[in-house]
Parts: C-alpha cells; sequence; structure tokens
C-alpha cells in the first residue's frame, strides 16, 4: 500500500476548484460532491499506484508523470519511494501541459 502526499499546489488547487463550483453554482453541496469524488478517486492510488495514465502517452515528452481522471478533472502525479506524490488537479480545459511541464516542453522542441 502506497502513503499519498499532496503538494502545496494541489491543495491549492483542489480548494480552487471547490471555491469555483460553489460559487458558479451557487452551491456548496455539489462543491463538497465533487471535492469528495476527486478525493476517493486519488485514494484509489494508494493501493493501485499505476492506474494511471503515463503523461508520455499524450505527449513525446521524457516524464514518469502519470494522470488520473475524474469527471471534468485530472490529477497529476509521480510515484518515488513507494509512494505517490500528487502534484497538481487541473480541469481538463486548462492547459495543463504547459502549466505542469512548460520547462520541459519547451527544451523538447
Amino acid at each position: 500500500m502506497a502513503n499519498i502526499f499532496m503538494s502545496v499546489e494541489a491543495e491549492r488547487d483542489l480548494e480552487q476548484i471547490g471555491d469555483y463550483i460553489a460559487k458558479q453554482f451557487k452551491s456548496p453541496k455539489t462543491a463538497l460532491n465533487t471535492m469528495r469524488k476527486i478525493k476517493m478517486r486519488i485514494n484509489e492510488l494508494e493501493d493501485f499506484p499505476l492506474i494511471g495514465t503515463p503523461v508520455s502517452s499524450i505527449i513525446a515528452v521524457d516524464t514518469d508523470y502519470g494522470f488520473l481522471g475524474c469527471g471534468s478533472y485530472l490529477t497529476f502525479y509521480h510515484t518515488q519511494n513507494g509512494n505517490v506524490l500528487i502534484d497538481r488537479v487541473f480541469h481538463v480545459r486548462q492547459d495543463y501541459i504547459t502549466i505542469l511541464l512548460g520547462d520541459i516542453v519547451e527544451d523538447e522542441q
């Protein structure tokens, strides 16, 4: 069983997602339900740390990042010493590749 650790950025991403949903839909309940679903999906990585899709399968760049989908959100993570490190959580419409791998992608081009 892997331990899951959230980066400061991932924690901030989740908070911003919750705030946006609560404000946009005027429903704290909807925000809480969405957050719960994302966190439940992330928790699946405890037992199955390799269930996500490698980022290298969607962009030709050498990286150890994987991602896991949950509705309209993508959780980006990597494993290290048997632990799962959650790096960021993005909405699918965000430019997540540039935000996550900006320097790496520029170097590869």
